[in-house]
């Protein structure tokens, strides 16, 4: 089959200075992509700015007869989301494709966190992602056209010990993702998001060393460059991904027990077997879908 190529379309991809966001700039510039390379160039806590990582990713892209330009800019802040989109327009005239990468850690367990450690991941993860997809909007609304990769965490999905600003960025993640997958399907706008396993200064602390080899960003990018793809019509999607394994993961809900009467909490525990059972598992489409099953038994 033939090559998925870019040719035409203009990316941005934030937090691109090292790690994923990184290997995913280079990937979609080798194949024909432009591309904003967004990065503040602090560390993995947030602190400090530099515009070094983002320029020598661009210069590793014109190196290899891509185009690209750096972008330092926080997408954190309206008018830093706002520089990164103004940035593709400037330089390539519009924007296709938008992959929210940017992230910090400030691991703290939950006994220990501040108000300012939870609020400062909250903000680059998922404000981040909504401000840059905001900017991004309106132009991939008006060209009919559009791929959104959001950046997700099996830390999110399922908690991780330590992590309750990180893992509630990420798991607000999915539903912004799951939003946008409808409200972009008129436009051909397709949003998904991603679960990466895989070696970066973000998880070195978290991951054992011997691993690093084996989850490396490599692993991430490929699935990222084809949910970005014109040909990708999935949206609304989640998928795990890393060491050289992909999968979708889902939000499904249990049968379930109703009954007409009111609930006591008696009733709650006498049926808590029924309640708490776990097949056979529905997949909604969206919210309406899942109230369904309930508007049919208070109509019966």
């Amino acid at each position: 089959m033939s090559e998925l190529r870019y040719d035409g379309r203009v990316a941005v991809v934030t937090g691109a200075g090292h790690g994923l966001g990184r290997r995913h700039a280079l990937e979609l510039a080798a194949r024909g992509a432009k591309v904003v390379v967004n990065d503040l160039g602090g560390d993995r806590a947030g602190v400090g700015a530099s515009a070094g990582p983002a320029q020598q990713v661009v210069d590793e892209i014109t190196k290899a007869g891509g185009e690209a330009v750096a972008n330092p800019d926080d997408v954190a802040t309206p008018e830093g989301a706002q520089a990164v989109v103004q940035a593709a327009l400037d330089a390539f005239g519009k924007v296709d494709i938008v992959i929210n990468n940017a992230g910090i850690l400030r691991d703290r367990s939950f006994k220990n966190m501040t108000v300012d450690e939870f609020d400062a991941v909250i903000a680059v993860h998922l404000r981040g992602s909504f401000l840059v997809s905001s900017a991004a909007w309106p132009h991939l609304r008006e060209n009919g056209h559009g791929r959104i990769v959001n950046t997700s965490s099996p830390a999110g999905l399922f908690g991780n010990f330590g992590q309750a600003n990180y893992a509630t960025a990420k798991m607000g993640l999915v539903g912004f993702t799951k939003t946008l997958a409808h409200e972009g399907a008129k436009y051909d706008i397709k949003a998904n998001a991603i679960a990466p396993v895989a070696w970066t200064r973000m998880t070195e602390d978290l991951l054992p060393a011997d691993f690093a080899d084996k989850l490396g960003v490599e692993q991430v990018t490929p699935l990222v460059a084809y949910l970005a793809h014109e040909s990708n019509q999935d949206t609304g999607e989640v998928y795990t991904v890393g060491g050289g394994r992909i999968a979708k993961i889902f939000v499904a809900e249990g049968p379930g027990y109703g009954q007409k009467e009111t609930f006591t909490v008696e009733d709650v525990r006498d049926n808590w077997a029924a309640i708490s059972a776990a097949e056979p598992l529905t997949v909604h489409k969206n919210a309406m879908d899942q109230m369904g099953p309930l508007i049919q038994q208070l109509s019966g």
